[in-house]
């Protein structure tokens, strides 16, 4: 491609804002943002007026912005709540346009699936907004994992774990919108990351338990970094606990937390054990600089080898944050000059499946079966 990749935003909320518009602005050189659709129209129009084109167009309705051939747009960034990913990915794929869509891919397999065919039907880019791959103790440890210096991972373990840190914005609590609370929100980067290192996307059985406690008491607000929320309006779980067998006999160990009584807390982090050393990465809100840790042995004694990065913060404040600007640097490269996303569709519908029987297997009392 010779010009500019132009990009339209459907849903101009918190992780536009915080994500997707300031690192996209980050790579003007290559990007241009052209036009913005939200249900509330104020917030597209000053998504507009901030980042776009001085000719940029404002919609309410994403199917009105796919069909208008005034405004010629080669992407769709579909950041919206959880349950309406697919209708728009599904219609953006129809209407001839490479997605990015912000995790996780789906609110359940049956619509990944729908999203899936779409996507292969119309030869375009498709991508899942997994920003934490792009971190530098990520790409580190991914890089030992491909290069065979673990050995055998055989056991993981996913780490997603808030002590209080419930967001209170947006429609985070809204079953009906989100699909799920802190295991579908932040759970999904935790075992997005530990698939990615395993290489290992072939899941046997999940079982699952989930809970809806401290989210529903009257005093459970106490204490949460973002503020009071409404117990009478919190509709998600506020824990999930997975366990995922592998069909090569490795095992996963999930867990996910926006309020839990814990003292550390741990997010997009996950601990490998492999047949050659072991390694973990310590992120979130326990840790002001991101701890990557390997552990083995040498000369007869256990050994362990720390690398600490400059720390991140996990929730998003706005601005164009290293990983964010990583992440759209890859994707642009990829619609330019036709390669693979890092992030690939068949690996964010793995997770999808996975989280979905997580649910399931708590509201059967049953293991689940793939």
């Amino acid at each position: 491609m010779s010009k500019k990749v132009r990009v339209a935003i459907v849903g101009c909320g918190g992780i536009a804002n915080q994500k997707h518009m300031p690192s996209l602005k980050a790579h003007a050189d290559k990007a241009e943002m052209v036009a913005f659709c939200d249900i509330i129209k104020e917030r597209a129009e000053k998504a507009a007026a901030e980042y776009g084109t001085p000719d940029a167009k404002v919609y309410t309705d994403y199917k009105e912005m796919l069909a208008d051939k005034s405004v010629d747009f080669d992407v769709v960034h579909v950041l919206t709540p959880n349950v309406s990913h697919c209708p728009i990915t599904v219609a953006a794929f129809e209407a001839g346009k490479h997605v990015m869509c912000e995790k996780p891919m789906a609110h359940s397999t049956e619509d990944a699936k729908k999203m899936i065919e779409a996507w292969k039907k119309s030869g375009k880019k498709f991508t899942i907004g997994y920003q934490n791959r792009f971190r530098d103790d990520t790409s580190t440890l991914y890089a030992s994992c491909k290069n065979g210096e673990l050995g055998e991972i055989y056991f993981a373990k996913a780490h997603a774990l808030r002590r209080r840190a419930v967001p209170t914005w947006g429609v985070f609590p809204n079953k009906s919108l989100q699909g799920g609370g802190p295991l579908i929100d932040i759970g999904t980067h935790a075992l997005d990351l530990t698939l990615w290192m395993m290489d290992n996307y072939e899941p046997v059985s999940v079982s699952g338990q989930v809970f809806y406690k401290l989210g529903r008491q009257e005093d459970g607000p106490a204490g949460n970094v973002f503020g009071p929320w409404d117990p009478k309006t919190f509709e998600v779980e506020d824990s999930a606990f997975g366990l995922i067998k592998m069909k090569n006999g490795a095992t996963i160990y999930l867990e996910a937390s926006w309020a839990l009584n814990i003292l550390k807390s741990l997010e997009a982090s996950t601990t490998l054990c492999g047949t050659k050393a072991g390694a973990e990465i310590h992120h979130g809100g326990s840790y002001p600089n991101d701890e990557l840790i390997y552990n083995t042995v040498e000369h007869n004694q256990l050994m362990e080898k720390t690398i600490s990065p400059k720390g991140i913060v996990d929730f998003f404040d706005g601005g164009a944050s290293a990983e964010g600007v990583r992440e759209q640097a890859q994707w642009l490269d990829a619609i330019i000059n036709d390669t693979e996303p890092v992030v690939k569709p068949e690996q964010a519908f793995v997770v999808t499946q996975i989280l979905e029987a997580i649910y399931k297997s708590a509201e059967t009392g049953k293991e689940i079966y793939f």
